[in-house]
This record gives C-alpha cells, structure tokens and sequence, in this order.
C-alpha cells in the first residue's frame, strides 16, 4: 500500500505510476545495470526515468531456512517486528510504532519487511523529489539499522500471534498443508512450522542475535527499478546498507553462512488420511520437485502450465472438473527455491469424491510424464504464455520484482530479454524428459482431509 502525504504527491501521479510501467515499451530490452560495492553488496539497477518514483528491495539470505527448529518462524518474527520502534542513536531520538508510521505517511512514502523460506527482504517506495527522497532513503536506513525490538511490544505481539495459530488450527486448508509439507520436506527446514511451542521460546534477545548475525551489507542484494541514475543509485544503497551490523572486528570479508542441506526425495508412497468434519475434502497429492537454478525451469514451467497451472485449459481441470464434475477448482504447481521446493496438486472435493479425484488426478499426472504434452497444447502454452509476458513487466513494482528475482537467483542478466525466446524454443520431447527427471507418480505424498470413512 502507498501511504500518501497530504502536502505532496499529486494523486494523479501517483495512481498512473502504481498501474503505469514509465516509458518503457514491455517488449523493449531492459537493460538491468549490475556492480557489487565495496562492502560486497550486489546492486541491479534499471533506470525508469518516466515518472519520479522509486523502488527498492534488498534482500537477504535469512529466511526461514535459517530458522533453528525450535524457533521455528524466528526470521519471519524478527522481519515484522522491525516496524514496531526503532532505537535512539545519538543525537536521534526513540521512534515507536505509532511514530514510525507517521513519519512514513508524512514522507508519502512505504518501506516493509517480510521473511519467505529463502530470503529476508525489505522494501522501499517512494518518490524521487529532491525534498523526499533523501528523508526516505535516511528513514529506511534508520529502520534497517537500529530495530527496536521491544519487549512490551514483542509481549502484545505473541499474544497475537498465539490467537492467530489457534484460529489458523481449525481451518481444514491448514491442517491439510501442514500434514502435506511434514511428509514431502521431513526434516528439512522448508517444512519448519512456527507452532505455539517455537513461538514461546523467541524473545527480543533472539532477535537480536539473529539480526546482527544475517542482516549483513555484505550479503545483500539490492534492486531498484526508478528515477534515479548508477550514480545516485549507489549512493542510496551505501546510505541504506550504512546502519547495518557490520561483520565482526577481524572478520575476513563476509562470514560464511552454515551450510543447509538438500531436501530430500521420497523413496516410496504415502497416503496421509486426515479426519475432519466439513463439508469439503481437501486433498494435496505431490513430492520435492527442483531448485529455481535448474536448466528445466523454462521445460518444467510450460508444462505444467498445460498440467494443472494453466486454469480452465489445463488438462487436470479437463478431466477432473469437465469431465467428471469432481472439483469446480483442480490445479498444480512447483515452488523452486534455494532448494527443491514441492510439487504439488491441489483441489477440493465431496468428500464421497474424493477417492476417485485422486484416482483422476494421479492417473492424469502418470500420463503426463510419461507421454508429455500434444503439440496442440504446446502450441497454445506458448501463445498465452508469450502474448501475456508484457502483463508481466507492466508497472515498475512488478519489473521491481523480476529484477529482484534475477539478482537472488543469480540468473543471466538478459533474462527478461530471452525469456519468450526461451519458452518458443521448447518441444514436447524436451518437456516429457523434463518432468521424467523431476516427478516420480508412483513416489507422491497423497493427503486427504475430510473424507468420508
């Protein structure tokens, strides 16, 4: 959300720069500019001169897979408590929550936090005016720099959070994810879950101690997409990444992270029955599927647009909803990450059904990656998938995101700029072998919630 001043900003402005991608044609290269600081941050910078706005997100190896298991759901705690004060540093006084959120508003700017599995992230948007963006950029490194975390607050925090788990616990969709992940991630910290028990045993010390050990300059990598030039752009990144912990005094360069194993692939079958009194069973049938580096990313992704991700004309949603009036929603995905994220089909059914929506749905998959995709489905992957990548890159903040993407998982900065290349150039063989590499039909985790016994 744009939090806007009542002194700035033209309300004009500001809405055509939330739906308006500058000047920029979407099918023009986008030249992303690259350089790493001398504190080892990694800048990636597209310049959008069209309209005065600017937007940044620095990102952080300190997502959930850091997480000790039993403080489960500490990096995404210590993210979201960043917001609730920040503390006094010489001459600069204390700024609670209350204050903090109105110097945002007074600016006519946003800044946020957020921990995902992978990576810690913070967030600025604001615009580029000489009287603005300076106070922006000293804001947000004041927020970055010296996080509060206070005790009073953190207790009103937890008693929140607490309430939200218990509610969250009757939700069948969340016991059913919960059960799924378990199984497909074991161990693995992807499958980490903060609980009532991982929640009572963070406090702001450990916090603390997480901050100062990841939030590092030198393991930044920030984008920015806006009205600012190299130059400037790297000033503002020294100014934001300033505050920062800094590594320790004798330290050789950026201290290396611990190492954080694989996920590991399923050697057999399991069928998980959940009891569960609703109206709805809830069913989730999958496996670990590949990390975002793969070569069969592009393979992977088109196929499973014609599987299960391309909505009403993906096969499952032909065979399970159309043919069957099993489910009104049937769908499939893949969550590459850092590591092999799941692979998983998802859909709600009668419970009575339920039996034969997973008897469809894996006989559909087992077809799939056995025969591949027709040349008429590929055909038609590709043309919405081509003629829909300009929605992709249309306004600053979603080109924000594809450049953000670009510099965490290091991809080729032509990227965007081969991407439909990449997706016409697919065959049906190169998709079959793809998926035969990946997914195992007779190795998947099935979980059904609700089903009539």
């Amino acid at each position: 959300m744009i939090f806007l001043s009542k002194k700035r900003a033209p309300l004009a402005l500001l809405a055509s720069a939330t739906v308006f991608f500058a000047s920029q044609s979407a099918w023009a290269v986008i030249p992303i500019q690259a350089w790493t600081q001398a504190s080892g941050a990694r800048v990636f910078l597209v310049e959008s001169p069209g309209i005065p706005m600017l937007d940044v997100k620095i990102d952080f190896d300190a997502g959930g897979r850091r997480d000790p298991a039993e403080q489960a759901g500490l990096a995404s705690i210590t993210m979201g408590m960043t917001s609730k004060g920040v503390a006094a540093r010489g001459n600069e006084p204390a700024l609670d929550e209350n204050q903090l959120s109105e110097a945002w508003v007074d600016l006519g700017a946003s800044f946020g936090a957020s921990a995902g599995a992978d990576r810690a992230s913070f967030s600025l948007r604001t615009l580029t005016a000489p009287d603005l963006l300076p106070k922006a950029v000293a804001l947000a490194a004041r927020q970055m720099g010296e996080p509060a975390f206070p005790p009073d607050i953190w207790q009103r925090e937890r008693e929140r959070i607490k309430a939200s788990l218990k509610e969250a616990n009757t939700r069948p969709g969340v016991l059913a994810n919960r059960a799924f992940e378990g199984a497909v991630y074991a161990d693995h910290p992807y499958g980490y879950e903060l609980t009532e028990a991982t929640l009572a045993r963070i406090a702001p010390a450990d916090m603390q101690r997480f901050y100062s050990g990841e939030i590092l300059p030198c393991r930044a990598a920030v984008s920015l997409v806006g009205a600012v030039n190299r130059a400037q752009a790297d000033a503002l990144v020294q100014q934001l990444l300033a505050r920062l912990p800094q590594p320790a005094a004798g330290a050789a360069g950026c201290p290396a992270l611990p190492a954080v194993p694989e996920v590991a692939p399923l050697t057999a079958a399991r069928d998980i029955n959940i009891p569960f009194a609703s109206a709805q069973a809830q069913v989730l049938i999958g496996q670990p599927g590949y990390k975002r580096n793969d070569p069969d990313y592009f393979a992977l992704t088109v196929g499973n647009y014609i599987l299960g991700g391309g909505g009403f004309v993906s096969r499952l949603t032909e065979q399970v909803r159309e043919k069957r009036g099993l489910s009104y929603s049937v769908y499939s995905y893949f969550s590459p990450g850092l590591h092999a994220g799941a692979f998983t089909i998802g859909l709600q059914t009668r419970p009575d059904q339920a039996a034969q929506a997973v008897q469809v749905s894996k006989e559909v998959l087992a077809k799939f990656v056995a025969d591949g995709p027709t040349e008429a489905e590929l055909r038609a992957a590709k043309d919405n998938l081509v003629g829909g990548f300009a929605l992709r890159i249309d306004n600053n903040r979603k080109l924000l995101d594809n450049v953000a993407n670009i510099a965490w998982n290091r991809l080729p900065l032509d990227y965007l700029d081969t991407w439909t290349q990449q997706v016409q150039g697919l065959t049906t063989a190169q998709i079959r072998a793809a998926f035969a590499r990946k997914l195992q039909p007779e190795k998947m985790v099935t979980v059904v919630l609700g089903a009539a016994q």
